[in-house]
């Protein structure tokens, strides 16, 4: 639901690029060797199957069944695009498939069913009960999508959700209750209007009436009107909201209502309308893209108005992401053999509790907040909030339990907080909490290199998203050629500097230059060739205050790009060096490299700096540094300069930060095996931590780690990062791509909003 702007060609290239579409199945088993691949399949393959055939329960103990979730759908009501058939909708559930892993660590096969017989269907899904773990129903229409879902609830012994109707009625429930909480209301009392008679909207209000609503309190209209006693043709489930008393159009509901709830159209509720309500209205327009009322409207036509929309650019956004990755994980965790009323309510409970706690700064960082409180602009929790997991999944999982719908009962609820943060943590969100952080407080972002098409396309999603205004650094012909054939509009308009074009600029910025330089054999003559360059004349920019962020070092090789850095911005007061860190995402979640990028072969004393620099910026990013100090040795096993070098700038850190979570010198797989190195070195200052950050002992060292792991162990690398700079620069990777890019101005232009004490 967000609403960043997206171009035709953009996302085409998106789903098209190799591997073409959004996912893709790996083993989780070794298969390097002959007798790799007999244990997977023939012969061994045969036991599990006759110990499943004894036990069929062991059908989760031996395969994927129990993280597995079939997303399904006829693409008969595909959101925004209505009946676009199966095939067509194999994106969107590719998508649903992305989001249930990202935000819940759970395993999809999306299916797309050529049918649109309810019946025929039902037997279909109803047929592939042993493949799944749960089921998502997604995009069918109604009436259709009730009979499906309901006769497959009674028919299978597996979790099955129509997502399209529970997850917005979970999450808007949850809403609710905190908003009559803000305004003192009773929801027994609430008269509400219902604009919208699809599945979404009787999903909801059927679970506002579980939660205590009134059906006599309940006015529900659809494209002709509101349903009532008079109408003729209303189907089975609409009839279930026809009204008996003599009102027909939606101005003349609304008058003195208590709640509006739209799942409908844009524009349907008019001001007028709006301020027949009753005091303190609660208005729910969850139309995408456009509400039914636009929030700045409501906002300014009553003060007293508690809204929430389905857009990221409002308060209190009414999320599907809040809620289903979360309640399928707590279902599939107890086996769980329904997703029943008991549950849904459970979650609907808990992100209502979440929102009243006490937001960690990680949010507020992520939302750009000095804080976030629990009110009329925050009823639900931010979809960032990596609380939810750990929220919602066990309190469905043990509503499951309560109402014996589980096959395995959950004892150690400590222990399975643990597991949940395993799955997936904070780790794959790095990135999106820093583009949200950087469009509270978006900056000039000088492209250096912009006659490269990737820059460009990073460019105008820097301006689409947001976090940035772009300053496009190079010869006009080229740069705007390449917009216009590239189709990149957005950024037609921006600034694009050619210093050959601004010698007037060159000039005063080759006198200042000079100065710095005056001493270290700089000439005006060197200077002003020097403020030719894209790169220095971008220095200068971001020195004197014309920018805020530079990106550069695409076609540059690394220092050619740092040299100038160094000379112009310098670094920060109090540091003695730079270095560069890489963020290798895996999936064993996010790891810290440092330094692999600047320093050749550092001193234990330059070490130190290092490992001070990577401390601060691993907690710039929202974590806590646990530090190994690598080398080929174990706590001195192998004598040799470079050990040594290791252990004594780790001794010299931990007397300088007594507070550090550090040692070393250790072997890298000795690091990063708690178990294994707490076993061997039981007196380590790392025993019970997971390490997260590798300080290396030279260039080479770091280098040839991470670029091994970028492309032999699949790792995502944001990076190089460059602390200890006095302002934000960042030197990108040879041959980055529109991506990688994009993540470097994110994390720039927050480092440039940040007090000194915090930045890189």
């Amino acid at each position: 639901m967000s609403t960043t702007k997206i171009r035709p060609k953009e996302a085409l290239e998106y789903h098209s690029n190799k591997p073409a579409g959004k996912i893709e199945v790996n083993s989780t088993k070794s298969v390097s060797s002959q007798h790799d691949l007999a244990l997977a399949y023939s012969p061994g393959v045969a036991e599990p199957c006759k110990a499943i055939e004894e036990n069929p329960e062991d059908v989760y103990k031996y395969t994927a069944k129990g993280n597995l979730v079939g997303v399904i759908s006829n693409g008969t009501a595909v959101l925004g695009l209505g009946d676009i058939g199966p095939e067509a909708s194999k994106p969107v559930m590719e998508g649903k498939g992305v989001l249930f892993k990202k935000f819940a660590g759970i395993d999809v096969f999306d299916i797309e069913i050529n049918e649109k017989d309810p019946d025929k269907f039902i037997e279909i899904v109803k047929s592939l009960e042993p493949t799944f773990g749960g089921i998502n129903l997604e995009d069918i229409k109604a009436p259709e999508s009730f009979k499906i879902e309901q006769t497959l609830r009674e028919k299978m012994n597996i979790p099955i959700m129509h997502d399209d109707q529970h997850g917005t009625a979970i999450i808007s429930s949850a809403a609710l209750l905190n908003a009559l909480e803000v305004v003192n209301k009773k929801i027994e009392d609430l008269t509400i209007v219902v604009s919208g008679a699809g599945a979404a909207a009787i999903a909801c209000t059927d679970l506002y009436v579980a939660l205590g609503a009134k059906k006599e309190n309940i006015l529900m209209a659809d494209s002709k009107g509101i349903l009532n006693a008079k109408r003729k043709g209303l189907d089975e489930i609409k009839s279930r909201y026809a009204t008996d008393k003599d009102i027909d159009t939606l101005d003349q509901a609304m008058k003195g209502a208590d709640m509006f709830l739209g799942l409908s159209i844009a524009d349907v509720v008019t001001p007028a309308m709006l301020k027949s309500m009753a005091n303190d209205p609660i208005v729910f327009a969850l139309a995408n893209p456009n509400p039914e009322i636009a929030y700045d409207l409501a906002i300014k036509t009553r003060k007293d108005v508690l809204m929430a929309t389905g857009r990221s650019d409002h308060p209190n956004q009414v999320n599907n992401v809040l809620g289903f990755p979360y309640i399928f994980r707590g279902a599939l965790d107890v086996r769980s053999t329904a997703i029943n009323e008991e549950m849904k309510l459970a979650a609907v409970k808990a992100i209502a509790e979440l929102a009243k706690e006490q937001v960690p700064d990680i949010v507020l960082k992520a939302y750009g907040k000095a804080s976030i409180r629990f009110g009329s602009e925050y009823l639900i929790p931010k979809p960032m909030d990596p609380r939810l997991i750990t929220t919602i999944s066990p309190a469905v999982a043990k509503a499951a339990m309560d109402t014996g719908v589980a096959r395995i009962q959950i004892k150690d609820w400590k222990k399975y907080e643990d597991e949940l943060l395993e799955r997936v943590g904070l780790d794959q969100r790095l990135i999106s909490r820093f583009v949200y952080r950087a469009r509270r407080n978006p900056k000039k972002v000088v492209f250096a290199e912009a006659d490269h098409v990737n820059i460009l396309k990073a460019a105008q999603m820097t301006l689409d998203t947001g976090i940035g205004t772009p300053i496009l650094m190079g010869k006009q012909n080229i740069i705007k050629a390449l917009i216009e054939e590239h189709e990149l509009e957005a950024i037609k308009d921006c600034d694009i500097i050619d210093p050959y074009e601004h010698m007037d600029k060159v000039e005063k910025f080759a006198k200042e230059y000079t100065q710095m330089r005056q001493r270290k054999g700089m000439t005006m003559h060197l200077a002003k060739k020097a403020m030719l360059s894209r790169t220095y004349f971008g220095m200068m920019m971001v020195e004197k205050g014309d920018a805020d962020v530079l990106i550069s070092g695409l076609s540059n090789d690394y220092p050619k790009t740092v040299l100038p850095a160094l000379q112009i911005v310098g670094m920060e007061e109090g540091v003695n060096r730079v270095a560069g860190m890489y963020i290798m995402n895996t999936p064993k979640g996010n790891f810290f490299f440092a330094d692999t990028t600047v320093n050749m072969n550092p001193s234990a004393e330059e070490l130190v700096e290092i490992i001070g620099l990577t401390h601060r910026a691993v907690r710039f990013f929202d974590y806590e540094p646990k530090i190994a100090g690598l080398s080929f040795s174990n706590f001195g096993s192998t004598k040799g300069q470079t050990p040594e070098k290791m252990a004594k700038a780790v001794k010299l850190a931990k007397e300088r930060w007594p507070d550090l979570i550090i040692d070393g010198e250790l072997q890298a797989n000795v690091a990063l095996n708690r178990s294994l190195r707490d076993e061997m070195y039981p007196f380590n200052d790392l025993k019970g931590h997971n390490v997260n950050t590798l300080i290396f002992p030279d260039l080479q060292s770091g280098n040839i780690a991470y670029k091994t792991l970028m492309e032999i162990g699949g790792a995502e690398v944001i990076g190089p990062i460059l602390m200890g700079m006095k302002k934000s620069v960042q030197v990108l990777q040879l041959g980055s791509s529109v991506k990688e890019i994009y993540n470097m101005v994110a994390i720039a232009v927050v480092d440039a909003g940040v007090e000194k004490r915090d930045r890189l």
